[in-house]
């Protein structure tokens, strides 16, 4: 199985469900080869195809997958979100280290009187980046 990322979940997340006829059943290979996990309010069902938006990052850009898995947990549900192709994979995990990225600058806000945001992404860069480079996505795909 590939790896799914885990979404911050002090960064919202929108999931709505989608007809399967707006994803093509080709496209189902994907589900086994990664994505994003995040804490949603209720359970999913396997395969079910959802549309992910993250509105703090941009109210127009989504991404199209399916639920790869779903797990209760105390409150709510672990959702592993599978990508529908490489490019869409690709798409949403540099929109979870942007999001990852903002998380790291909130946590340092405190500390960071002489760093700025752009300092701290730089920061956040050099420690992270490699988890989210095309070459791990490949990686998912070979």
């Amino acid at each position: 199985m590939g790896r799914y990322l885990p979404h911050p979940d002090d960064v919202p997340v929108e999931l709505t469900l989608l007809k399967h006829e707006c994803i093509s059943r080709q496209q189902l290979h994907t589900i086994s080869l990664g994505g994003m996990a995040c804490n949603y309010h209720r359970a999913w069902r396997r395969g079910t195809a959802l549309e992910v938006r993250m509105p703090t990052l941009s109210t127009t850009i989504c991404y199209l997958g399916y639920v790869a898995w779903c797990l209760r947990r105390k409150r709510g549900y672990l959702v592993g979100i599978a990508f529908i192709d490489e490019q869409t994979l690709f798409s949403a995990r540099m929109g979870e280290q942007v999001c990852q990225i903002e998380r790291y600058c909130r946590q340092h806000e405190p500390q960071s009187e002489q760093l700025n945001n752009q300092t701290l992404a730089l920061e956040w860069v050099q420690l992270h980046a490699d988890e989210f480079s095309h070459d791990t996505v490949r990686k998912a795909f070979a």
